[in-house]
């Protein structure tokens, strides 16, 4: 008995032992992984090799940890459909579908597991199933709002050639303005508009409020009063506008050369740098300049076709112009 005691008190000691051992390994391994430096030479070049596993000091060359782990798929696709036939997880969580990309849909084919046409009753049957379930996956006042809105969100976003990133950031933003409650007693086109305009000033993607306007079929006032709300509501930072920003797209517009991109470039910055666009509208400021930079690079374009594209008059691109050419001392014949 004696000895039976002894020998279970040995084997808890050694499991003790052992388990501390364990621990430390574990605990130095997760601290070699984690390191920014080689312990070595103390350099920070650390270079980390996914294809052999490894752990590399690039001054020294010592190897500080091997064998690491691969959490990425084990598997390859060399096309869409051998990614599609491979993968075994869904798609990502969308904020700009109704509910995230989490819905069960009913086959509306009309056909069971094995191929074979449901009779008339079940298929009547399976009809009243589908429209039940779309009842129900909009029940309440805030799901009726997401519906309606995600989709005039979708639908302004293409018509405006917004990124799907920003999009994405757009229905996020719109979920937190509904769940906040501010909202009520707005027109869902105008919170829309707003909402985008507001993501597109933030990412420093240029789009004015005339083109929001334009393609919410609302006022420029209307969206710009809801726009300063949510602003306000919301304790969003945006930006002001810079009008760098419009260069590339009022050149590539007009086929305008990259040399005419970066002297339109190189007036705003000296522009900015003399305080000449306080108080004077972004778009105008920047047509000028590209219309200045055509010139100079003798690929001149009208008053008029830079007005177009801009969407400014040609008064307020000759003032801007005729500001810029004096206080820039811009030697250039209009």
């Amino acid at each position: 008995m004696i000895v039976v005691k002894l020998a279970c008190r040995q084997i808890k000691k050694a499991l003790k032992e052992l388990i501390f051992w364990k621990t430390g390994k574990f605990l130095e391994k997760v601290v070699v992984l984690m390191a920014d430096k080689c312990p070595e030479c103390k350099s920070k070049k650390i270079r980390r090799d996914p294809d052999k596993g490894e752990i590399i000091c690039q001054d020294c060359g010592l190897v500080i940890n091997e064998d690491n782990v691969d959490y990425g798929k084990e598997w390859r696709s060399f096309d869409s459909d051998q990614f599609e036939e491979r993968a075994r997880t869904g798609s990502p969580m969308k904020y700009v579908k109704l509910n995230k990309g989490l819905v069960t849909m009913i086959d509306r084919r009309g056909t069971d597991l094995r191929g074979n046409k449901l009779s008339s009753k079940s298929r009547a049957q399976m009809y009243r199933l589908i429209k039940w379930h779309k009842r129900a996956s909009i029940s309440s006042s805030m799901q009726r709002n997401l519906s309606i809105a995600l989709t005039e969100l979708r639908r302004v976003a293409s018509y405006l050639n917004i990124p799907e990133s920003l999009v994405e950031a757009a229905a996020l933003l719109y979920r937190k303005t509904v769940k906040k409650g501010l909202i009520r007693g707005r027109l869902i086109e105008a919170v829309v508009a707003a909402v985008l305009y507001t993501v597109c000033r933030t990412s420093h993607v240029p789009r004015t409020l005339n083109e929001m306007a334009e393609a919410s079929g609302l006022t420029k006032k209307e969206i710009g009063r809801t726009y300063r709300f949510l602003v306000r509501e919301l304790k969003l930072d945006v930006p002001l506008t810079n009008p760098i920003h419009y260069i590339p797209r009022f050149a590539s517009e007009l086929n305008l050369s990259g040399e005419v991109q970066e002297e339109g470039r190189k007036i705003l910055e000296q522009a900015i740098e003399k305080g000449l666009i306080s108080g004077r509208g972004p778009t105008g400021v920047a047509a000028a300049a590209v219309y200045i930079a055509g010139l100079l690079k003798g690929e001149r374009r009208t008053q008029k076709e830079v007005a177009n594209v801009a969407g400014v008059t040609e008064v307020t691109i000759r003032n801007r112009y005729r500001e810029l050419k004096k206080r820039l001392n811009i030697d250039v014949a209009a």
